[in-house]
């Protein structure tokens, strides 16, 4: 018998269409679509290690896991029966119908229905089935009123093993069940091969047992061979030594009792499983066998595509378990507008990400306002890919408005992207006061221009009922590529110049604006991700006070300046009276706040 080069932790189970499979610190289910392309869904799960102590003890670490497997598992079944469907082209009337009508989705409704129809088949056949069948024998060969003997309720485990022999034998009728057991052998063909040290291809796993030492099947049989031996004595105690005025009582008693005792028969069943999955010897194999041999009927062999979802799933939760930043995934399908947006924002809380991101994403992508965003409505399967592209690109800590491409800045739409910074609502003060401040005739010079944003918006703003000539300056060669798509996408009358501040700039001006890089080089390693890692840093770093650019600036700036100018430079939070003091042979300042309450803005005459 080949020995496993390392035990995995990994497990997982077959849903519609697909496999999930989930680690210590993240799951992932791949389904095969409609249409053959694979989905994936990962999402981040808490580690054992940092649940309650209490949680982690022998025996109740059990209980925790079923529970939480039967969560999770539930959780991935139901997405999955959402996810294979291809939405059509042209949604059904009914669909339609429903999605006006009720706001909700028919998938949701069916999924619902589904659900709850389980829960009762199951309850019928596993609980009371059993139960009528035993009572059926006792009436017929014990006196009424008799105690009933320990093999009596041995008999009831045993019709509930039966009964659910012959549910797996009747769900192999279907062949949608058939297929789900395809995944299934994926699954464990899949865990097997990693756990033996080959590398995950499909071929090597193809080659692999769909046996499995921790397979929930085998998990359910233990649990079922456990209770009927628990069970059965409780019973055969409550019935010698317990006396109640009937016999329902007594059936009533034992099914709370039975209830109370599934978490013992749980947690006992998980070490017993997980013993026997660490032990490879042979000695072993009689107690393994009867899961081994359950397992012939819930696998069966998959094709390639089945196994290459089944590896896509492990392989994805090996690297959430390896990298917490590995990004989590979301399926494409049809869904509420309030669920998505729910799910976008606890998301996006949980990365430190602005929540108001989320409603740009869904505003921007379903053409709505943001304000509308709170009347209910069903996101079609081919909004929801757009939306979540883009939610999934935000997850990675690239800013909103590199992803979209643009912003709106003064009422222009400004592009934008990893080449220039982002214009801030603040710098719309800096806009204004030099709006208000222009005359007919007057030059202009915005230096440090980046995306032209300022620029851009003083021209057009001017232009309305002024004749003004604007000039926009930066060092840059990147950034005055932005600047020039623009200038052609406002249609701006704006000339831009490469230059280092003042160096290749000819003339005077009667306005000359500025928001130069006033980060201090110290704190730009403790931005925002957003900030340092995708903005550029030449458009950040203001030196070690934050105020070299300001210094700069005023060597030279009188000299482009004429008689009675006025220089308009934004500046960061507490840096105003500092700036002041570097222009102090100004005529006269003024220090304008932005919406705030912050010193933004500093105007200078000469």
């Amino acid at each position: 018998m080949k020995k496993k080069k390392h035990f995995t932790y990994i497990g997982g189970q077959a849903v519609i269409q697909g496999v999930m499979m989930r680690g210590k610190t993240g799951m992932a289910t791949v389904v095969c679509d409609d249409k053959g392309e694979l989905q994936m869904e990962a999402k981040r799960i808490t580690p054992p290690e940092k649940r309650k102590k209490w949680m982690r003890l022998v025996f109740v670490r059990g209980v925790v896991n079923f529970v939480l497997s039967l969560v999770l598992g539930m959780q991935a079944l139901l997405r999955s029966s959402e996810a294979v469907i291809v939405e059509e082209e042209a949604p059904s009337k009914l669909n339609k119908y429903v999605a006006e009508k009720w706001k909700i989705s028919l998938s949701d409704i069916m999924t619902s229905v589904a659900t709850a129809l389980g829960v009762v088949i199951a309850v019928g056949l596993f609980i009371f089935l059993p139960l009528v069948l035993t009572e059926a024998i006792a009436n017929a060969f014990l006196p009424e009123g008799a105690a009933r003997p320990l093999y009596f309720h041995l008999i009831e485990g045993g019709f509930r093993i039966v009964i659910f022999i012959l549910y797996i034998l009747f769900t192999l009728c279907f062949k949608s069940l058939r297929e789900t057991y395809r995944y299934h052998g994926a699954e464990h063909k899949t865990i097997n091969c990693y756990e033996y040290g080959k590398e995950l291809t499909v071929e090597n796993v193809r080659g692999c047992s769909r046996m499995h030492d921790r397979c929930g099947t085998t998990f359910l049989f233990l649990v079922m061979f456990i209770s009927i031996i628990l069970f059965a004595l409780l019973g055969w105690l409550l019935d010698a030594y317990i006396t109640t005025p009937s016999p329902a009582l007594n059936r009533l008693i034992l099914f709370l009792i039975r209830l109370a005792m599934l978490p013992v028969v749980a947690g006992v069943s998980y070490e017993v499983l997980k013993l026997l999955a660490r032990v490879q010897s042979p000695l072993v194999f009689p107690l393994k066998a009867p899961g081994y041999l359950l397992q012939k009927l819930t696998t069966r062999e998959p094709d390639d595509k089945m196994i290459e979802c089944a590896i896509m799933a492990f392989e994805k939760v090996l690297d959430m378990d390896k990298d917490p930043e590995s990004p989590e995934k979301t399926f494409v399908t049809e869904t509420k507008l309030t669920k998505l947006s729910e799910m976008m924002k606890a998301r996006f809380a949980h990365k430190g990400i602005e929540e108001a991101d989320a409603e740009w994403i869904l505003s921007l992508t379903l053409n709505i306002p943001r304000s509308a965003l709170k009347s209910e409505r069903v996101i079609t399967q081919k909004e929801c890919g757009k939306i979540l592209a883009l939610f999934e690109e935000r997850l990675t800590g690239r800013p909103l408005w590199y992803i979209i491409g643009n912003t709106d800045f003064y009422g222009y739409s400004i592009k934008v992207d990893e080449r220039v910074l982002i214009p801030r609502p603040e710098t719309e003060v800096l806009v204004q006061q030099a709006v208000n401040a222009l005359t007919d005739g007057d030059k202009v010079l915005d230096l440090c221009t980046g995306s032209g944003a300022v620029a851009v918006a003083v021209a057009c703003e001017a232009a309305k009922d002024k004749n003004i000539t604007m000039i926009a300056a930066d060092i840059s060669e990147e950034a005055l590529e932005v600047a020039r798509e623009n200038v052609r996408l406002n249609k701006a009358n704006v000339m831009l110049v490469k230059s280092d501040l003042f160096e290749n700039i000819k003339g005077k001006f009667n306005l000359i604006t500025a928001n130069p890089p006033y980060i201090k080089t110290g704190e730009i390693e403790h931005l925002q991700r957003e900030v340092r890692d995708f903005e550029p840093k030449l458009a950040l770093d203001g030196g070690e006070d934050g105020l070299w650019f300001y210094r700069r600036i005023a060597e030279k700036v009188q000299k482009y300046l004429v008689r009675g100018g006025t220089l308009m430079m934004e500046c960061g939070d507490g840096q105003a009276r500092e700036i002041l003091k570097i222009f102090s042979k100004c005529d006269y300042a003024i220090v304008v706040k932005d919406l705030e309450g912050k010193e933004r803005v500093v105007k200078i005459v000469f």
